[in-house]
């Protein structure tokens, strides 16, 4: 998708994606659950909600999220690059600006680069002195905390950014760093003489350049590596990638899904097969799969039929199975969102990126490798992601899913 404006819209930044094989993104993805299921301090997540709470009750809760006002600043949308396990933004930094390139990350809130490309320093960097230190379970990045000018897309600049320079990293090979746009108390304890920092979505707020702290994320299904196929939307919601309503739910208040985006959900495996009951858990940018609790992903295999591909950590069912998938319903709030036969399924084109038979059809639904009732009992993630719009509401704690045209496609 070529890059766009949008006319008293939100502006928009383009999104990619990249590859991994199947055994080293279900290691990535389950790594990166036991960090989110260890939680961080409960006060931050506790304030974010009663935050919310406060607002609701007192009848303050902030609506401009829906009706963008062009008085307020003008937000707008980046595209984004799929790149199968993530996907990942282009984000200049300094001036005259270094591009690098980002994971486009929900499920934390730290910005920061030097993973391969080098920093380079100009007249706009300051070093604070202080040190950076971010663990994701999959990864982690060890080094300096500057401020420096931050430019997301052409009307999206931010002065005086806090970002981590690197000095060593673990586990990022394809990337410059992170884009992290989780909520902000995740950066509690991550940088020292600091109780928590910005982010860029708290800071293009505060500077008045979008008019509300929240963002818009759209995913489209790609059967091809490394194009420009997402969008994120700062400060609203982009109406032309939606279809229907969009409908908001609270964060939830079951620790330790609230420190993240987190939701409560039900799931169906068709009309009459219960697997997940009222449960907490989180959608995130950060994971490539559909992560569901032990004791419900092996009701979801039993209900499929499908085995256990040793290749690739992937269930596999026959083309027969296929036939006779049912889809997923997942309960939302007052909505009921269909999660279709082929929103199940990998991109068959890209078996192979997995290192997988290109005769074969894999689910991307997997073992989140511990007993419901956790607090964190599924993670929704990329897959999942791509068939939904999803709407990350600081102002008034909310998370919001709308349908897409690739909701029900059969891209697959």
């Amino acid at each position: 998708m070529s890059h766009i404006i949008v006319r008293n819209a939100p502006f928009s930044a383009d999104l990619r994606v990249a590859r991994n094989g199947a055994k080293e993104l279900l290691q990535h993805d389950r790594a990166r659950a036991a960090k989110l299921l260890s939680g961080v301090s409960p006060h931050g997540p506790r304030a974010f909600v009663e935050s919310f709470r406060r607002r609701r009750d007192g009848g303050e809760t902030d609506t401009s999220a829906d009706h963008p006002s062009e008085s307020a600043g003008t937000p707008g949308s980046v595209d984004v690059t799929d790149a199968g396990v993530t996907y990942i933004m282009s984000v200049g930094v300094g001036s005259p600006a270094t591009t690098y390139n980002l994971l486009v990350d929900t499920g934390s809130s730290n910005t920061w680069i030097g993973a391969q490309k080098a920093y380079h320093p100009t007249h706009t960097s300051h070093s604070t002195g202080n040190t950076v230190h971010v663990s994701y379970g999959s990864g982690r990045m060890t080094g300096k905390e500057y401020t420096d000018t931050v430019a997301l897309g052409p009307n999206l600049v931010i002065q005086n950014q806090s970002i981590g320079v690197a000095t060593d990293t673990q586990g990022f090979h394809d990337v410059d760093g992170i884009l992290g746009i989780g909520p902000v108390h995740l950066t509690q304890n991550t940088v020292s003489n600091t109780d928590q920092v910005p982010t860029v979505t708290d800071n293009l707020s505060k500077e008045g350049t979008i008019h509300s702290n929240s963002l818009g994320i759209f995913y489209e299904p790609s059967s091809t590596e490394g194009v420009k196929n997402g969008e994120i939307t700062f400060g609203g919601v982009d109406h032309s990638k939606i279809t229907g309503e969009i409908s908001y739910v609270p964060i939830t208040s079951t620790i330790p899904a609230a420190h993240y985006w987190g939701i409560d959900q039900t799931i169906t495996y068709g009309q009459n097969t219960p697997i997940l009951g009222n449960s907490a858990g989180i959608v995130d940018t950060g994971t490539t799969l559909l992560l569901l609790a032990t004791d419900v992903f092996e009701a979801y295999q039993e209900a499929t039929g499908a085995v256990l591909d040793q290749t690739t950590g992937l269930l596999s069912i026959t083309q027969a199975q296929y036939d006779s998938l049912q889809s997923l319903f997942f309960n939302i709030g007052e909505v009921t969102y269909e999660f279709t036969p082929n929103a199940q399924i990998w991109p068959r084109a890209l078996n192979t990126t997995l290192g997988g038979d290109p005769d074969k059809i894999y689910l991307i639904t997997s073992d989140l490798q511990t007993p419901s009732g956790s607090g964190l009992d599924f993670i929704n993630g990329f897959g999942w992601l791509q068939r939904f719009y999803t709407v990350y509401d600081t102002t008034n704690a909310r998370v919001g899913i709308a349908t897409t045209s690739f909701t029900d496609a059969e891209t697959n």
